[in-house]
């Protein structure tokens, strides 16, 4: 049996206030099983008070997770928040950690943690991974690397993120100390049954470009159509100088992977970040070669739309324990333009009286299908991500 819990404080300069509240409101909510691990998400004002370390030096369990801007939980909605999901069980086990520096290499310092982290003869049912922002590395290796230790397991997450303009207080937290350059994780053992639901932007609202990526190496494309990738885009006007256009932030690529030896038919967003002197565009997830695009437009219209119908439908899935929902950190950018809280405002409105807990992201990481049990797992860019419990 999974039960979960959704607290929050808001109360950033009273240290002890702050933890006194998640306890009180955790106890309302939640007796305490043999197990029990938390995700947690706080705006980066909690870190410079002191107050994310003191509450989770106050907590009797491991705590996981990433700064962020603004977050909901059942009946409350803000930017300046600490909230805490809660899963606790008696037949679940949960192993919770924090990877080396993943400043040089990924994979060797995945391999260690999940050293650390397995049960011997045990295969995790559920990974659950916090990373960092990083230039040097493809964020699709975050993924790649948990999925060779454990191949087939669901694997789902956010990466950090902030309100900054270029994130720079962004942090990965565990057990209240913060990273730049690590990732922290959740495996979870035994009885549980995890679901996952993806929104993306669809190409209702697609621009009138498209090709294929014709030569590419990780995250840089050198050519499209076997066309300079910045000659592309400078031939559409949307590059000059080179530099991409500015609307470009708003603007992702619906890519199908179609050469992949494991493409489920089911496209990802991509956001292209730069060009390099040579022409070659830099994305922040690799873009496989072969692989076809088409150009999106986001609106606020259509983040609301998908926010309300994925919330419905997680609302009224059966054997509901709990929901954690990220949303990507653009999709807020475009919520803003109205109000920042719209999106977290219609999340508690959908979802109810079922603990759930929603934070923006800096990239989103969730399978794109389960098919005979094996997780195709994928990192998104622009999308909205959930995990039903």
């Amino acid at each position: 049996m999974l039960k979960c819990a959704s607290v929050y404080t808001c109360e950033v300069d009273d240290v002890d206030t702050a933890l006194s509240e998640i306890n009180a409101r955790l106890l309302e909510q939640v007796v305490l099983m043999e197990n029990t691990v938390g995700v947690i998400m706080c705006h980066p004002e909690f870190v410079q008070s002191g107050a994310l370390r003191h509450v989770c030096g106050g907590l009797p369990f491991d705590v996981a997770g990433v700064t962020t801007s603004s977050q909901a939980v059942n009946g409350f909605a803000e930017d300046m928040v600490l909230s805490l999901f809660v899963m606790t069980s008696d037949d679940i086990t949960f192993r919770a950690g924090i990877s080396e520096t993943l400043a040089e290499d990924v994979f060797e310092p995945v391999k260690k943690a999940y050293a650390k982290a397995e049960i011997a003869g045990r295969v995790p049912r559920l990974t659950m991974i916090f990373p960092p922002l990083l230039d040097q590395h493809a964020n699709d290796d975050y993924v790649e690397a948990w999925d060779r230790m454990m191949p087939g397991v669901p694997i789902f997450g956010t990466m950090c993120t902030d309100d900054t303009v270029d994130f720079s207080e962004s942090a990965v937290i565990y057990n209240g100390q913060t990273y730049k350059d690590a990732m922290a994780y959740i495996l979870c053992y035994g009885n549980i049954r995890p679901r996952f639901s993806i929104g993306i932007f669809s190409e209702k609202n697609a621009m009138p470009y498209e090709g294929v990526f014709t030569k590419t190496d990780g995250i840089r494309v050198q050519k499209i159509n076997h066309t300079s990738s910045y000659e592309y885009f400078e031939e559409l006007g949307l590059a000059k100088d080179g530099e991409r256009n500015n609307i470009f932030f708003f603007v992702p690529f619906l890519v199908n992977q179609i050469d992949r030896k494991d493409y489920d038919g089911v496209p990802v967003l991509r956001e292209l970040g730069s060009f390099a002197p040579d022409g070659t565009a830099i994305f922040r997830g690799n873009i496989d070669e072969g692989s076809t695009f088409k150009l999106l437009q986001c609106t606020y219209e259509e983040v609301m739309e998908i926010a309300e119908r994925k919330f419905s439908e997680a609302a009224v899935q059966p054997h509901v324990n709990g929901i954690l929902i990220f949303s990507c950190i653009v999709r807020r950018m475009l919520v803003i333009q109205n109000d920042s809280l719209n999106e977290l405002n219609m999340a508690m409105e959908k979802i109810g009286s079922v603990p759930f807990m929603m934070g923006y992201a800096g990239g989103e990481i969730c399978p794109t299908s389960i098919r005979d049990g094996i997780a195709t797992n994928r990192y998104h860019d622009y999308s909205l991500v959930t995990l039903i419990l």
